[in-house]
């Protein structure tokens, strides 16, 4: 709005807001964005997510706002007493009537130069390949042996130790102790990742040390401890300072943990977790273990009764006596009784005693002399009935034989052609005839032949 102008005192009056609108305009448009370092004091972060402090120094402080999309990715979050470097907007707050800088970017004062730094080389490493997640390796869930690469006499040592104590006690633990910071460390551990592995039967390593400054975690944003992670001979796990610290080291190794301890327990598994599975476990193979018994004892069971019923003494057994067959059904029962558990190893020398040669000879040579018995028997009845049958074919054929007939006196008359004469008229007078007798024969001669009377009856008719 244009300023009020009072034509009677020849003034021009602003409202407030207006004059503050002209001077935060001076101020934005006068100066360009602009690099200030200097000690926080008076943080705070509101629900709101925005960040607003006071920059000060020995003799001059300054009301700062940092919002939200700008601080998202700034990590560590600064505290009070922390010197940073900061690239502002130099502008007006109205509403106060303060003075004030609009950070755009933040920084940790006198780390610029290591962070462009870290900057660079995580960009050439990254451009190699060499953090590839293809390239990571899985470490090994229950590791037979734990390789420790830190300070021999750091807080992280005994952390991790503690953790690994707690949590794994199974698996021995190898410290190889490097320095964690100057110049001698980088060199330090990157002959530690060489040896460790040739030196114990370690499966894994951990690369790891307490949190501290950008300085004092240099050493592990060292381009040879990078490449020597990747060319180690076992998975490595890293855990370097605290969360929001990340060094190079992290993105190299096959595992980044954020802290020592955290490290320590992603390398080693939680014992009670695995006696909890193994237990699991056995009560499964138990259960399976169970039911394969039963089935095989199923199986015992229904063998057994197909061998009883297909066995070839059964026919003769049932064949035998009631008290014999009920005795051994007895004896059996009994047997079963006193050697349940031992019933498969019974039933087989069983099987195998029942086909031993000698029983089945036995059996061969009894049903042999029951056969031979048999047939003795059979013969001698058969003889009998031809005997008895021969004594009544011969009383027959004595009764049929015309000699019989002949001891009654009879003679049989043969022509001269030795054919029997049974009618006169087969001969004449003068034919000449042999009678038999029943002794010896007659030479007889026809004197008459009278034949008989057409009606009149034949013996046989007679």
């Amino acid at each position: 709005m244009p300023p009020t102008a009072d034509r009677n005192a020849g003034r021009t009056i602003y409202q407030v807001c207006e004059l503050a609108d002209v001077l935060r305009g001076l101020i934005e448009d006068s100066l360009p964005r602009v690099w200030v370092q200097g000690e926080i004091s008076n943080f705070s972060r509101p629900a709101s997510g925005h960040w607003y402090f006071t920059l000060k120094d020995a003799r001059a402080q300054l009301r700062c706002a940092m919002f939200r999309n700008a601080n998202l990715y700034v990590r560590p979050q600064p505290r009070d007493g922390d010197a940073v470097l900061i690239r502002a907007q130099m502008s007006f707050y109205a509403a106060r009537g303060d003075l004030q800088l609009i950070c755009e970017h933040l920084e940790p004062a006198g780390e610029g130069a290591l962070l462009r730094a870290f900057e660079e080389l995580k960009r050439r490493l990254a451009s190699e390949g060499l953090f590839d997640e293809h390239l990571k390796r899985e470490p090994p869930k229950r590791p037979r042996a734990i390789g420790l690469i830190t300070s021999g006499t750091g807080a992280a040592l005994h952390d991790m130790r503690t953790t690994l104590a707690r949590r794994y006690p199974i698996a021995p633990v190898y410290l190889l102790p490097v320095p964690v910071q100057g110049a001698d460390a980088p060199p330090a551990i990157v002959r530690a990742l060489q040896q460790l592995p040739r030196r114990a039967p370690v499966d894994v390593i951990l690369l790891a040390r307490g949190g501290g400054s950008l300085e004092d975690l240099w050493a592990f944003n060292d381009e040879r401890v990078a490449r020597a992670i990747r060319a180690c001979a076992v998975p490595v796990i890293c855990g370097v300072g605290h969360e929001v610290d990340v060094t190079i080291a992290d993105f190299a190794a096959d595992l980044r943990a954020p802290t020592p301890t955290a490290a320590a327990e992603r390398a080693a598994p939680d014992i009670a977790d695995w006696l909890l599975s193994l237990r699991s476990l056995d009560q499964r193979i138990v259960a399976a273990t169970e039911r394969r018994l039963q089935r095989a004892a199923q199986r015992v069971d229904e063998q057994s009764e197909r061998l009883h019923a297909q066995h070839p003494g059964r026919r003769l057994h049932e064949r035998r006596a009631r008290l014999r067959e009920l005795d051994a059904r007895l004896r059996r029962a009994a047997a079963q009784c006193l050697h349940r558990l031992d019933r498969q190893l019974d039933h087989r020398l069983s099987l195998l005693h029942a086909q031993a040669p000698t029983r089945r000879l036995a059996q061969a040579r009894h049903r042999l002399e029951r056969l031979e018995a048999r047939a003795q028997e059979t013969l001698r009845l058969r003889a009998a009935a031809a005997r008895a049958r021969l004594e009544r074919a011969d009383a027959m054929l004595a009764s049929l034989n015309p000699r019989a007939v002949l001891e009654r006196g009879y003679a049989i008359a043969l022509d001269t052609q030795g054919r029997p004469l049974t009618d006169a008229a087969q001969t004449q007078a003068g034919a000449a005839l042999q009678l038999l007798l029943a002794r010896g024969s007659v030479d007889a001669k026809v004197e008459r032949a009278r034949p008989a009377a057409p009606d009149t009856p034949s013996e046989n008719q007679r």
